[in-house]
């Protein structure tokens, strides 16, 4: 009798702290609510687990900085320039979506990509078939409301492949697609920065920040731009190279 009593008690005394941080944050924004729940400098969206890590290895091995250059034409599963430098064709512009495919195919998950659309504004084609049925039947799911940039975190923290995609208003110009990557950044930096993000585009970045990713693209952050999550199983996935750090 005394042990439920006690535990009762613990429960109500709970229930009016919980009560009271409530409404002592009613009238703040989600952010500023999240931002309370963990102290200056800690880690925002839980720790980067041994998926995470895997995770985090397989982009750096990809080596995005050097390959799917802009004004190369490429390869998209590779990112090896595919045609002479002296070529003046289509295909050659940037290949943030390319990029984003190779990602996918090498963690046995499926995005539109070639052949079933070609390379030229794929990106915002890509932004549209997330959202479609066959983006939903292939397990694709969209995150929204305030928390979404720290829910983006915590899954690629997991090992989950998360994306932020923007889809252009203008049909003949490109979007953009970047992929969030592990990382043990403090709640405050995710605010001011966005996610962690690798990506190809007109710069290419093995680890940058999503604020930075879409400077080229005007009105896409952070209203602009829209979440996405796929599980991956990593039992299926090879092991990436290791990378010299």
């Amino acid at each position: 009798m005394i042990h439920r009593k006690q535990r009762f008690l613990l429960a109500m005394l709970s229930a009016i702290f919980l009560a009271t941080a409530i409404v002592t944050t009613a009238s703040e924004s989600p952010r500023a609510v999240l931002a309370a729940t963990s102290a200056p400098g800690e880690p925002c969206c839980g720790a980067i687990t041994a998926e995470g890590h895997r995770l985090a290895d397989l982009l750096d091995s990809m080596h995005v900085e050097k390959l799917w250059l802009a004004k190369e034409h490429v390869n998209w599963e590779t990112g090896e320039a595919d045609r002479p430098a002296t070529y003046e064709g289509p295909g050659k512009a940037t290949h943030c979506s390319a990029f984003a495919a190779a990602v996918g195919e090498r963690l046995n998950v499926y995005m539109l990509r070639p052949p079933d659309h070609s390379q030229i504004l794929l990106a915002s084609a890509q932004a549209e078939w997330f959202h479609e049925t066959q983006g939903i039947n292939a397990g694709w799911k969209a995150l929204e409301g305030p928390d979404h940039d720290r829910w983006a975190q915590e899954l690629a923290n997991q090992g989950n492949l998360v994306v932020i995609v923007y889809e252009s208003p203008d049909p003949h110009k490109p979007g953009h697609i970047v992929i969030v990557r592990p990382s043990d950044k403090s709640q405050d930096d995710l605010h001011k920065e966005g996610p962690q993000i690798a990506q190809a585009g007109t710069d290419n970045y093995s680890s940058s920040i999503a604020a930075r990713s879409f400077v080229h693209h005007p009105g896409a952050w952070p209203n602009g731009v829209h979440y996405y999550w796929h599980f991956v199983d990593w039992a299926s996935v090879k092991a990436a190279p290791a990378v010299a750090k």
